[in-house]
């Protein structure tokens, strides 16, 4: 299977997680549907294209942010004594929140288009992209460092494969429950897993009302992963770049 290998470093950036609100807390790497909009969008696609892909990465530190804030309750009138802006005749609160961020952010991604002729379409996006790329919100812009046309190999390990120093992956759930890497790590006496996460990959429009009265949401499709920094073990079946890197495609 041909895939796109691309190495990314961002300054400070946030991952929202979805069910965050007063803190705008932020996953340790960029959930799937994150990355497959940023190529949908480097690309310019008008549909979706299905892909799998395998995240891995590491960050230097966390910190938060303040940033302005705006609410308002639909149809809700302008009052000078309750908001700070008026749109028109209605009305918005104006105020002050925190956000997490990622300090130093460092990714290896792999990209595999279920289409595999779009495979130079896509490494071409990264190459020459259209405009400076960003991955999270919209002002977290990143710096490519790397990009490459692989091949990955369905492979029997003879030895065991260790993640990139201080490098930490996504790990469809499937892998960790059958035991085909290690996940125990050892770190000043504490011994630590992982963090199971249900991430967001794709979705689907869905009518919940009437065809009359349509009432239109998105239906996520998630995938579940251990979030952690894992050891391929031998005698296991991985899929393996020409580089000897460790792809955990989902």
């Amino acid at each position: 299977m041909k895939a796109i290998r691309v190495r990314l470093w961002q300054d400070m950036v946030n991952y929202k997680k979805p069910t965050s609100f007063q803190l705008k807390e932020t996953y340790p790497l960029p959930p799937y549907s994150t990355i497959i909009g940023m190529v949908h969008s480097l690309c310019s696609y008008e549909e979706y294209k299905p892909m799998q892909v395998s995240v891995q990465g590491k960050y230097f530190s966390k910190v938060n942010d303040l940033y302005t804030r705006y609410e308002f309750k639909n149809a809700m009138k302008y009052e000078a004594v309750r908001h700070q802006l008026q749109v028109g005749e209605y009305g918005v609160c104006q105020g002050v929140a925190t956000a997490e961020l990622l300090v130093d952010v460092e990714l290896l991604l792999h990209i595999a288009p279920e289409d595999q002729t779009l495979v130079d379409e896509i490494y071409d996006a990264f190459t020459c992209p259209r405009e400076y790329p960003s991955l999270g919100r919209r002002e977290d812009i990143v710096t490519i460092k790397e990009v490459k046309l692989v091949t990955l190999t369905e492979t029997e390990l003879e030895r065991q494969i260790k993640a990139p120093h201080g490098y930490y992956a996504y790990i469809p759930y499937e892998i960790v429950q059958k035991e085909r890497v290690n996940l125990t790590n050892n770190v000043t006496g504490v011994t630590y897993t992982g963090t199971r996460y249900k991430l967001t990959k794709n979705y689907e429009l869905v009518n919940y009302g009437s065809k009359k009265v349509p009432k239109i949401f998105r239906r996520w499709n998630k995938v579940d992963v251990i979030y952690a920094s894992a050891t391929a073990l031998a005698e296991e079946t991985f899929m393996i770049d020409e580089d000897n890197n460790v792809a955990f495609m989902a």
